[in-house]
């Protein structure tokens, strides 16, 4: 008979690690006599971070004392107390491979149901003393998992647990948590996982995409059910020589470049939203990189990319000013997931500025395959004179059967013309959007300077369009995701302090620094981290592919091995160091 050893609860607490604070409640501590458990909580216990853990469907979390013997022997330890893996039950039964998804057990007062497998985390490395430990509690399959509370009551140690009802079509917790993050995901599994109507939604939806991208017909890499989107490999690696066979200006700031390879070879297929990265090179001495959307559909052999003059940008006025056609730039292979879906549900292309780019790579695509989609078009500029490609946008929208568009200039020239030019005089923004109806079943692409996008999502969130289908495409280094801890912000990014590398050359293409490698860092994720290079994390041991961001050029080795490989093209930051010089979309 399975039994409650322990009855484990802590509140968040902010705690210093690595020169940060964090947010954590990771420690919980054993309580005598029962406690109520609720639907979202035991009383008296938090979360720390309610994006990655909490809710209904992680409402208490489980481990065995089997696994704390088992870790004990592994990490020759002896110093371990009940709640020392963050678990609100210490349990004597009830394995990993042994349990059920969809299992229901009555513990004292209150109805369980095994909800799901432990989110990984590197708060529990923080507790154990082992950063890696979220990367082995995957490899050695023993996660713990999550309990959904179906009936609330009083629980205390020392409760017998009772089965009172077995799970759907018997998937185990050790199964399921190697389906998501091992290699291997047989069709039929993910299937049966996803027929499972115990697992969390969250879950469900990763092993939705898994099987979206086995069924595919696109030669896909990567884990589908990890990333936000998974691609195929881009068409060449590194950088190939291109020449700039034209240069037009579309407005009074903005030039476009049409380029082409200089062997005369394919330049393969392209989505329609991507980027490349362009090698620009001023003088002998110095060397820029910049990411750049395609601005149309690769014509024969040729990019197209849109470039506004910035103010205080090198490259910018570098090919304003000094680019001339026939010069050389090296030019990445295209990249990124910022592509239109599939489907027959409305597309919405919401734009500002110089985020016209990408969108209008979207538009003459869907006009080109004469898309029977409801496409909106949404645009603000200043004036006519800043609406790079107003001509070409009426002419892309007049071949669509069911567009429909609104254009705001929020300081018309004389010249612009009411009705022809533009819509109104307003900013594109929250009460323009309010007025216009939407399709809230539609699937919202956004671009534009940052404060635009943020106002325009949180907008078409009090509409009620779901996050996840709101896309945004960022110019320059995105936002970080650092759970449990605050964001810096405002620093640009910089040689890391106190450190004069002499390894490799590692450029950050969207921050616009180069900087040469030091053995002083463990990877390079601490390695941007130390650049204030903005970066996207979670486990930090090469289990979640939160980091997981395209190399544009070079090479990597990774220590420790990562669990299940990223896409071809990408790179792990969290756990990989460079064997040469790097470009990172970073």
């Amino acid at each position: 008979m399975a039994r409650l050893i322990s009855l484990n609860v802590g509140l968040p607490r902010n705690i210093p690690w690595q020169g940060r604070v964090v947010s954590t409640a990771i420690w919980k501590y054993p309580v005598n006599g029962p406690r109520m458990v609720r639907r979202l909580n035991i009383d008296g216990d938090g979360q720390g971070d309610l994006a990655g853990h909490g809710g209904p469907n992680r409402a208490v979390y489980l481990y065995q004392i089997e696994s704390y013997r088992y870790w004990e022997r592994f990490l020759d330890r002896n110093d371990f107390v009940h709640g020392q893996f963050g678990e609100n039950f210490t349990v004597e039964g009830l394995s990993d491979a042994e349990t059920f998804v969809g299992d229901r057990f009555r513990i004292g007062g209150g109805l369980f149901e095994v909800s799901q497998p432990r989110v990984t985390c590197y708060r529990l490395g923080i507790r154990m003393g082992v950063p890696e430990m979220a990367a082995l509690l995957v490899s050695h399959d023993r996660p713990g998992f999550y309990l959904r509370v179906l009936e609330e009551g009083l629980v205390e140690a020392g409760d017998e647990i009772i089965k009172v009802a077995s799970g759907h079509e018997g998937m185990t917790i050790s199964e399921i948590d190697a389906l998501l993050y091992k290699p291997d995901h047989p069709r039929e599994r993910l299937e049966l996982a996803i027929e499972n109507p115990a697992l969390s939604v969250g879950w469900r939806r990763s092993f939705e995409e898994l099987l979206h991208q086995a069924s595919g017909d696109a030669q896909l890499t990567g884990n589908a059910g990890l990333i936000a989107m998974p691609q195929a490999a881009p068409a060449w690696a590194g950088f190939r020589e291109f020449r700039v066979y034209s240069k037009t200006k579309q407005s009074s700031d903005v030039v476009s470049l049409d380029l082409e390879p200089t062997d005369g070879r394919p330049i393969g297929e392209s989505l329609p939203g991507q980027f490349i990265v362009l090698e620009l090179k001023p003088d002998s001495s110095s060397k820029l990189l910049r990411s750049y959307s395609l601005s149309s559909v690769p014509k024969g052999t040729r990019y197209r990319v849109s470039i506004k003059r910035e103010f205080k940008g090198r490259a910018s006025r570098y090919v304003h000013d000094e680019l001339r056609v026939g010069d050389p730039v090296r030019v990445s292979a295209p990249r990124g997931s910022f592509t239109l879906s599939e489907g027959d549900n409305p597309i919405v292309l919401v734009s500002a500025g110089i985020g016209i780019t990408p969108m209008l790579a979207m538009l003459e695509a869907l006009a080109a395959r004469k898309a029977g989609r409801e496409v909106w078009w949404l645009y603000g500029a200043h004036n006519g004179r800043q609406d790079p490609f107003g001509a070409e946008v009426r002419q892309l929208l007049s071949s669509l059967p069911r567009a429909r568009s609104f254009i705001c200039y929020s300081s018309p020239d004389s010249a612009d013309s009411k009705g022809r030019d533009y819509d109104l005089q307003s900013r594109l923004n929250t009460t323009v959007l309010q007025s216009l109806f939407l399709p809230k079943d539609g699937e919202f692409y956004l671009c534009g300077p940052s404060a635009f996008m943020s106002d325009i999502a949180a907008t078409l969130g009090r509409l009620g369009v779901a996050s996840a289908h709101v896309h945004t495409e960022t110019f320059g280094a995105g936002k970080s995701v650092t759970p449990g801890i605050a964001e810096s912000g405002g620093r640009r990014p910089h040689e890391p302090e106190g450190v004069t590398g002499t390894g490799p050359m590692i450029s950050f293409a969207r921050s616009g620094l180069n900087v040469r490698w030091s053995s002083a860092f463990a990877n390079l994720l601490e390695f941007a981290e130390a650049c204030d290079v903005p970066v996207r994390w979670s486990c930090r041991t090469g289990v979640c592919h939160t980091c997981e961001t395209a190399i544009i050029s070079g090479g990597v080795s990774y220590r420790p091995a990562p669990l299940d490989k990223a896409a071809e093209g990408n790179v792990l930051v969290c756990c990989s160091q460079p064997t040469m010089d790097t470009v990172i979309d970073l």
